[in-house]
């Protein structure tokens, strides 16, 4: 205890141990549980269709203090720390939710809402108890090597409390015009939601763009550079590989496989639904799994410091800032857990499922909670660490003669559970590291974050089920990236009927991006999403770019780009409810027109004005 106690006596939080303001409040888990269902609708809806998700603990924050504060008139910084802790919890669960179990379904299994909720619940609670070890090594102990550049930037926007009313302001305004667009391009058919166009005397070569504020507001978080390495795949992919297939194909007249008809039948869209995502996919598959080895180093020592960490783990101490949840509750709910996977009849995974989950879990969790501290949560391999563990889980259940669909089946559970503990693992390293800073109570951020869990596991179920009736998981309106490659791989392993030549094709492709230098995820899902998808993406990066190249006071740039984010996280949380509330409609049988009143040009206009918008807000100097 010697060592930890000097590092809580060097370091001061802004509220001292001393101090006891209200902090894990009904107020907190009644805004915290209804952010949590926004913004995990949003990542959920937004990870289906673009293949990543974005962090909700700044919006939430400045959200919580504008209800707290300019609302309620409550002060306690803790309490609003306790509301984005439980609302980054939900959408954590949510993008280990969307990367595996859509899988399922799109293998016509149609898990039921008690299994979804199951499995998320069972992900997230290891995710957050397998953690709770760890949190004196690594946050306390490695406070000052260990940045956390999420939990530290959103422990800053608590501080600037005062400030919460302008930023909630910019979110809520985003909300409502993802919200409004998304209502008239899917629900009021005003104009279309994405346009296109043929390029002249190159056959089946296409550009288009989907015309919805949330792809800006992906572009703009994302930044230029990325934004431009996900639009160079989609080129690559559209104006490179469906052309030449289509060139190659006009001299046969057999279909080839996967196509069930001749190319020469195929227009764009089917030639990528039939033959670029494949090659799409062994380019994903191959940045996910590079991504996992360049970052081998950092796990390895990542584990071996985490595991040293559970050495130093003990119960609540008198100091209210070093409490944590008891060490008898996170082993009681480990085995309770364990045991359901094993004998719940719609999951019996079986003695060596459990001991498979167990391992990777443990060992994802102990890795992903330290590396969010030296690369952040944005940049955590937590779908090539998946992608690695289903590859080794996936041999070993057909090593022992579980195969075909009910060892296919198995593997993505195992995965499912694995990838969300990750993804909750580092979400919870990042809010203890907020609540360090701030002064909280890490037994009331712990509880927080189970409740937080259990809220989204309740929720998510139904948002899957509502978002396969109306649109499809693997469609052209949801192609759900991470999940459809996940399937694939468990599907190859155990039944071998991949088109494997189209996925080495694309792990070429994505080992070429990489010998230049270029981080290859990025363009590997450019390269399997439709360019509708990265067009506006990149027209969000690049109004980023223009507001970087003209802004020289780096302290300037920092509050422009900050205004812009919140702006933008209210356009894909707008446009994220009201996908989900369209698809609510269309389940319970209400017919939206078929037909739009308006043309393309209308739909370039709209999505040009909410571009100028977001560049105005972000691009404002801020007032002296």
């Amino acid at each position: 205890m010697g060592k930890q106690q000097d590092k809580q006596d060097e370091f001061k939080p802004y509220v001292p141990a001393s101090k006891n303001p209200p902090e894990f409040t009904w107020v907190a888990m009644v805004i915290g549980a209804a952010l949590a269902i926004v913004f995990g609708a949003a990542n959920a809806y937004l990870g289906l269709i673009v293949g990543m998700t974005v962090s909700a603990s700044i919006p939430a924050a400045v959200i919580s203090m504008a209800v707290l504060r300019l609302i309620m008139k409550r002060t306690s910084i803790l309490e609003n720390n306790i509301v984005q802790t439980i609302t980054s919890t939900g959408e954590s669960l949510a993008a280990g939710v969307i990367f595996t179990l859509p899988a399922l379904f799109i293998w016509q299994l149609q898990p039921s809402l008690t299994t979804i909720a199951i499995i998320a619940l069972a992900g997230g609670i290891l995710g957050v108890v397998l953690m709770i070890p760890l949190r004196r090594a690594l946050i306390v102990n490695e406070h000052d090597t260990l940045p956390y550049p999420e939990g530290t930037a959103c422990a800053e926007v608590l501080h600037a409390g005062e400030e919460g009313g302008k930023g909630a302001k910019l979110v809520l305004g985003g909300l409502g015009i993802g919200a409004v667009f998304k209502m008239l391009t899917d629900a009021v058919k005003a104009f279309p939601s994405s346009i296109e166009w043929e390029i002249y005397r190159f056959k089946n070569a296409a550009i288009g763009m989907d015309t919805l504020p949330a792809m800006l507001g992906v572009g703009y978080i994302i930044g230029p550079r990325i934004a431009g390495i996900m639009f160079a795949g989609g080129v690559l992919g559209w104006l490179g590989i469906i052309p030449l297939i289509s060139y190659i194909g006009e001299f046969t007249t057999a279909p080839i496989y996967p196509g069930e008809v001749p190319i020469t039948e195929m227009g764009f869209h089917d030639i990528w639904d039939s033959y670029l995502r494949y090659i799409g996919a062994g380019a994903v598959a191959f940045g996910g799994i590079m991504g996992l080895i360049k970052t081998l180093p950092t796990i390895a020592s990542s584990f071996m410091g985490s595991v040293k960490g559970f050495s130093a783990a003990g119960d609540m101490t008198d100091l209210r800032t070093d409490r944590d949840i008891p060490t008898i509750l996170i082993v009681i709910l480990t085995i309770v857990f364990m045991g359901i996977f094993m004998f719940y009849p719609t999951i019996d995974v079986g003695l060596l499922g459990a001991i498979l989950l167990f391992i990777f879990g443990f060992f994802f969790v102990t890795v992903s909670s330290r590396i969010v501290g030296v690369v952040g949560s944005s940049s955590n391999p937590v779908s090539g660490m998946t992608i690695g563990a289903l590859i080794f889980i996936s041999l070993v259940l057909s090593a022992v003669g579980q195969t075909g669909q009910a060892g296919a089946v198995t593997a993505i559970i195992i995965g499912s559970v694995v990838c969300i503990a990750a993804a909750i693992a580092g979400d919870t390293s990042q809010d203890l590291k907020t609540g360090y800073i701030v002064g909280a109570t890490p037994k009331w951020q712990q509880i927080a974050q189970l409740y937080g869990v259990l809220i989204a596991s309740i929720v998510i179920g139904f948002i899957l089920v509502l978002l396969d009736s109306a649109y499809g998981f693997g469609s052209e309106e949801l192609p759900a990236p991470q999940a459809v490659l996940m399937s694939m791989i468990v599907d190859g392993i155990m039944n071998g009927d991949l088109p494997w030549n189209l996925i080495f094709i694309g792990a070429a492709a994505a080992a070429t991006v990489e010998l230049f230098g270029i981080g290859s995820l990025p363009f590997a899902v450019g390269l399997y999403l439709p360019i509708h998808t990265t067009a506006p993406i990149m027209v969000g990066g690049l109004i980023r770019a223009i507001i970087n190249r003209r802004t020289k006071n780096k302290e300037e740039l920092e509050e422009k780009n900050e205004r812009g984010i919140l702006l933008a996280s209210g356009y894909i949380a707008g446009e994220a409810l009201m996908g989900v509330i369209v698809a609510l409609a269309v389940t319970a049988g209400v017919v939206f027109p078929e037909e739009t009143f308006f043309g393309p040009f209308v739909s370039l206009i709209a999505i040009a004005a909410v571009a100028w918008y977001l560049f105005h807000k972000a691009n404002k100097k801020p007032v002296k």
